[in-house]
């Protein structure tokens, strides 16, 4: 049966959604992602990655970005185009800024601007709750571990190097985790309502789940639609705020179908000229927002 309330259907649309993608045969989805191309040139090809879409294959997967990138350089060029290479990665559910390179040299050129953090990546997210304060840099390493509960599980987790003395109080430094590698993350408050905010943020390290697990442990403002990183002990579904519940026109029962609202929204690759890449938030996140009544100023 299909829910009579728009904002459920739109929910459970996007569930779909990442079931359908799956089943889409490689050419659709070859032309879904030139359709979100935003920009091209002899070098590289940026596109809007959709939601739901895995960069690369894996148990369960059958379609990826990876798998169609021959398909896709023919119909941006022409039949005898060489495929197009992955530079970087970003999570299944998030969107945004994607960065292809025409040749393998260009591949490994912009691989090495990512790895030696001369490309500037700007997200947005939508996280629940503020941080105090409202602009900042999170420093805090991260470290994988296993999570032992009636589902063991693995998560990315917090590493501290500092710690309170029960005794006094005081701030001592602790011995680092030899697995913990390091994290930095600034984010700035764009807006803030319905117990919810919109966030800009700047990853300047790129470990895996870094900007999730610094929002949700760090500042504990986990990001709209983190079911993973929402609590640590289990995996359930995020409790939603009243107001945010309301806004939404969503049932706390049904929150488990939202979806992650983390977009790479701004990309600067210095490949002689520095170029700047914009993408769009998707429709389901832009709907958010306007529930949400977080106005932003349009950049």
């Amino acid at each position: 049966q299909i829910p009579k309330d728009p904002a459920q259907r739109r929910v459970r649309e996007l569930a779909m959604l990442s079931k359908q993608l799956q089943q889409v045969h490689p050419n659709v989805l070859a032309k879904v992602l030139k359709q979100g191309t935003v920009y091209q040139n002899e070098e590289i090809v940026v596109i809007n990655k959709p939601y739901g879409l895995p960069v690369h294959g894996g148990p369960g997967i059958k379609n990826c970005i990876a798998d169609v990138l021959p398909i896709l350089a023919k119909m941006l060029e022409n039949v005898k185009a060489e495929p197009l290479h992955l530079c970087h990665r970003l999570d299944k559910e998030t969107t945004g800024v994607m960065v292809l390179a025409r040749s393998k040299e260009v591949a490994e050129r912009i691989r090495l601007l990512f790895k030696t953090r001369q490309v500037e990546k700007i997200y947005w997210a939508i996280s629940l709750g503020d941080p105090d304060p409202t602009e900042g840099i999170v420093e805090i390493p991260i470290v994988e571990k296993e999570v032992r509960s009636h589902q063991s599980h693995y998560k990315m987790t917090l590493s501290p190097n500092y710690r309170l003395s029960p005794e006094d109080g005081q701030v001592v430094k602790i011995r680092k985790n030899r697995n913990a590698e390091s994290a930095v993350t600034r984010y700035r408050l764009l807006a803030s309502s319905s117990a919810c905010s919109l966030l800009e943020l700047q990853p300047i390290t790129g470990v895996k789940h870094q900007i999730r697990v610094h929002l949700a442990y760090g500042l504990g403002c986990p990001i709209l639609g983190d079911h993973k990183y929402s609590h640590w002990s289990k995996l359930a579904p995020q409790k939603l705020p009243e107001i945010t519940l309301r806004r939404l026109k969503l049932e706390q029962s049904k929150a488990r179908h939202l979806p992650l609202h983390l977009h790479a929204h701004r990309l600067s690759l210095p490949l002689g000229e520095r170029i700047n890449l914009v993408c769009k938030p998707p429709l389901f996140f832009q709907k958010t927002l306007k529930k949400l009544e977080l106005d932003i100023a349009n950049d």
